[in-house]
C-alpha cells in the first residue's frame, strides 16, 4: 500500500513517520504526478490558508477535489480538516476541497498558547490521548458523517465515507490507532 502525505507545508513529515514505522510505502506528495501514484492522502495540520493556495498554485486543488468526490481516502488533520469542511465560520480558505459535510470553525479552541492535551474515547479504537494545537473545532456534522469521538460535547474525529478528519494531531503521540484505522479504510474501499 503506498499513501501519500502532502508536502506543501505543515507537520507532514511527523506523518510519514508514523506512516513509515507502520511498514507503509509512505510518500511526500507535491505534485500531481506523486498524487496519481497514491492509494490514500493525508493532509497535515499547518496553516489551511497557506495550504490552500499552495494546493491551487501546484494544479493539486482541482484534482484532489475531483478524486476525493469520486471516493479516493483522505485523512485531513486540523488545517487539514479546514480544507475538507463544506462549510467554515469565515470565509478563509476559499479555495478549499469542500467535500466533507461538516461546518467547521477555525481556531476555535484559542491561540498557539492555548494548545492542550487531552483524553479521548474514540470509538473502534478506545482511549486515546490527543494533542489540540489552535485546533478547529466541528461545530455542524450532515446526516451521513459518524462522529468517532468527541471532547467537551463537540466532534473531534469524524468519518463520512472514505473521508476522515480530526481536530487533533495523531502523529505527534507515537500513537499509531489512528493512522492505523485510515489505512484500514484505504484497504476495506
Amino acid at each position: 500500500m503506498r499513501i501519500g502525505v502532502l508536502g506543501l507545508q505543515g507537520d507532514f513529515r511527523e506523518h510519514l513517520e508514523m506512516l513509515r514505522a507502520l511498514g507503509v510505502d509512505a510518500r511526500d506528495v507535491r505534485t500531481k504526478e506523486q498524487l496519481h501514484e497514491v492509494e490514500g492522502l493525508i493532509i497535515p495540520g499547518g496553516e489551511s490558508t497557506t495550504m490552500a493556495y499552495l494546493l491551487e498554485k501546484m494544479g493539486l486543488l482541482s484534482i484532489l477535489r475531483e478524486r476525493g468526490a469520486q471516493g479516493f481516502p483522505i485523512y485531513g488533520t486540523c488545517a487539514g480538516m479546514i480544507l475538507l469542511a463544506r462549510e467554515l465560520n469565515d470565509s478563509y480558505p476559499e479555495n478549499r476541497l469542500a467535500l466533507m459535510d461538516i461546518s467547521v470553525k477555525r481556531n476555535a479552541y484559542g491561540r498557539q498558547r492555548d494548545s492542550f492535551e487531552a483524553d479521548l474515547h474514540i470509538k473502534d479504537i478506545g482511549e486515546f490521548h490527543a494533542v489540540f494545537i489552535r485546533a478547529p473545532k466541528i461545530v455542524g456534522v450532515g446526516p451521513s458523517v459518524e462522529i468517532l469521538a468527541e471532547h467537551d460535547g463537540a466532534p473531534v474525529l469524524v468519518r463520512q465515507k472514505h473521508l476522515l478528519a480530526s481536530s487533533f494531531h495523531p502523529e505527534l503521540t507515537g500513537d499509531p490507532r489512528v493512522h492505523k484505522y485510515f489505512l484500514e479504510m484505504v484497504t476495506r474501499g
